[in-house]
């Protein structure tokens, strides 16, 4: 039964990972792009992250993509205007994607050495707990770094937005 949902998981993120490239207008882009991280936080929820799911859908599929349509909503884009393609793109495309894929599975193949498969559920160092000992004690000095560079941004961004008083 693993198995099976996470091929449903992968075939919806994957449908919409390609529905994300093909629309024209941003606003369904940025759907079908809420619809991947959906998905994912759905593939991770069932390996055994927790904390790595409820953040994929806080942060990304929550606070970023609001932040993708309010500004895509602020810019009041329409839908994009189609370019005139080559010829030879629309001939040679298809043919040289399956080249690259055939090329990437060869090399995938290759080059990787085979792994063990993976075991639903298995995984149990993914809830909040874990990642907090491990941030805390082992990554506490990237943590702090990344916590100032954060704060330098907000400072940056508060500075250039502010205005010019004459």
């Amino acid at each position: 039964m693993d198995a099976v949902l996470f091929l449903i998981f992968a075939a919806i993120a994957v449908v919409c990972a390609l529905n994300l490239v093909i629309q024209t207008h941003p606003i369904a882009s940025a759907l079908s792009l809420i619809g991947v991280m959906a998905s994912l936080a759905a593939i991770y929820l069932q390996l055994g992250g927790e904390f790595i799911a409820a953040a994929q859908l806080v942060v990304y599929a929550g606070a970023i993509m609001v932040l993708f349509v309010f500004v895509i909503m602020l810019l009041n884009e329409g839908k994009e205007r189609k370019a005139k393609r080559r010829l030879w793109v629309t001939i040679a495309g298809l043919p040289l994607l399956f080249v690259f894929v055939a090329l990437i599975h060869f090399m995938i193949l290759r080059v990787l050495p085979p792994s063990d498969s993976v075991k639903f559920g298995a995984f149990t160092g993914g809830n909040a707990e874990a990642i907090g000992i491990k941030l805390f004690t082992a990554y506490l000095l990237p943590f702090e770094v990344t916590s100032v560079l954060i704060l330098i941004a907000i400072v940056g961004a508060i500075v250039l937005a502010r205005k010019e008083v004459d």
